[in-house]
């Protein structure tokens, strides 16, 4: 499943931008990695989850694309990011769209790298056992820091139920999201990959506790910048029918 959906992703970017060059290091490497960064992107994930807690022999897939455009508003720099998953394969058998999530973020760059204020809001836009079925919104922050070795930070967002259909349960959650990447030169970095740290205040627990691992390669195809993530991730959070053990691959088209 894995390896064909990495086919799948190489060959889509191989088809409309021919002739893979190395990536000059210019903070491409960097910004692709900091969700307050000023640069349009353009991503297809895979997340391949091989494991899961209390389930034996069975395994998940969810393909996800995902747009990061930044804007101005007034003297505001602004950046607006709409995330839509794809439910491939799943451990009861259902595939299609999952609920899409939006948000915008003002940032503010100061001389130790910048920080952002700002919304998150969920739709409903899910099929059938695949939605929340409740409409959310929250706030977000966040900030990251730039080091001579890389970047560092702390993303947090927030979605709390506003409307939806009082037969399911309220989507009440915080998550954390650690920023951490390393330069290796050569268009090369490692870091934290995208763990999301989920604190339900439905549940009042912590029901996502991961730990990955990713590396990263910048190159350049044709004039276009493109960098390839491969990761892995650990869910500590045991109780249940939940993740354990998730390889993604992502390729990301950067347009500074």
């Amino acid at each position: 499943m894995l390896a064909r959906n990495a086919l799948m992703i190489a060959t889509f970017f191989a088809m409309f931008y021919p002739g893979i060059a190395s990536a000059q290091q210019d903070g491409l490497g960097s910004e692709a990695n900091d969700p307050t960064a000023s640069v349009m992107a353009f991503q297809l994930q895979d997340f391949y989850t091989y494991r899961y807690h209390n389930l034996d022999d069975e395994d998940g897939n969810r393909m996800q694309f995902r747009a990061a455009i930044p804007f101005s508003l007034g003297d505001s720099s602004n950046i607006f990011r709409l995330t839509a998953p794809y439910v491939t394969d799943s451990p009861n058998d259902s595939s299609g769209w999952s609920d899409m999530t939006l948000f915008d973020l003002v940032t503010f760059d100061r001389s130790w790298g910048r920080f952002g204020v700002g919304a998150v809001a969920l739709l409903p836009t899910g099929e059938d056992g695949l939605s929340a079925e409740k409409w959310g919104l929250g706030p977000a922050v966040g900030f990251v820091a730039s080091q001579p070795w890389g970047i560092w930070g702390l993303f947090n967002q927030n979605v709390f139920t506003v409307a939806g259909d009082d037969d399911y349960r309220d989507v009440n959650i915080s998550i954390v999201q650690p920023i951490v990447n390393y330069s290796l030169g050569n268009g090369w970095s490692a870091g934290a990959s995208d763990m999301s740290i989920t604190y339900d205040w439905e549940q009042h627990d912590w029901v996502s506790l991961p730990l990955g691992v990713a590396l990263n390669k910048l190159v350049r195809i044709q004039e276009y910048p493109v960098q390839f993530t491969a990761s892995y991730e650990h869910n500590f959070y045991d109780e249940g029918v939940s993740a354990s053990d998730t390889l993604n691959l992502t390729a990301k088209l950067l347009l500074p």
